[in-house]
């Protein structure tokens, strides 16, 4: 296992992962963008808010609704030691059908949201996925 640090979080991600530049000129909140193959991204942001996991759940799972994805999962759990919503989905375009899976963290009025989207159908990505987010650790 790797460890990827910014100074304010720190995970860890298997040596199979590549880490990739943050594309911050389009997603000025992007903290960490990993790769697997083409069929495997991972992008996480952060960014200060006001709102609460209850609230933030009901506004992504509206937003994933409204682009035409089909929401195949969604609860609170804890992970890592926090209170979390994890949430899988499908989404189906004309050009690509892929799953997504997310885990939104909020803590001291900072939201950290690390989002998965992946062509796996075996699952491995999405546990490896899962274990990354198993060492999230905020250092603030």
């Amino acid at each position: 296992m790797k460890t990827f640090n910014t100074g304010k979080i720190t995970f860890e991600y298997p040596s199979n992962w590549e880490v990739e530049k943050a594309d911050i000129l389009s997603n000025p909140d992007c903290i960490a963008t990993l790769s697997k193959g083409q069929d495997n991204l991972i992008n996480a942001v952060s960014f200060p808010t006001a709102t609460t996991l209850d609230d933030y759940k009901i506004f992504m799972e509206d937003a994933i609704s409204d682009d035409g994805g089909v929401i195949l999962a969604s609860d609170f759990i804890e992970i890592s030691g926090k209170g979390a919503i994890k949430l899988h989905a499908n989404i189906d375009t004309p050009e690509i059908n892929f799953d997504i899976h997310t885990y939104v963290f909020i803590e001291r009025k900072t939201i950290y949201i690390f989002e998965l989207r992946t062509l796996d159908i075996s699952g491995e990505s999405e546990k490896e996925f899962k274990n990354i987010i198993e060492t999230f650790t905020i250092l603030e």
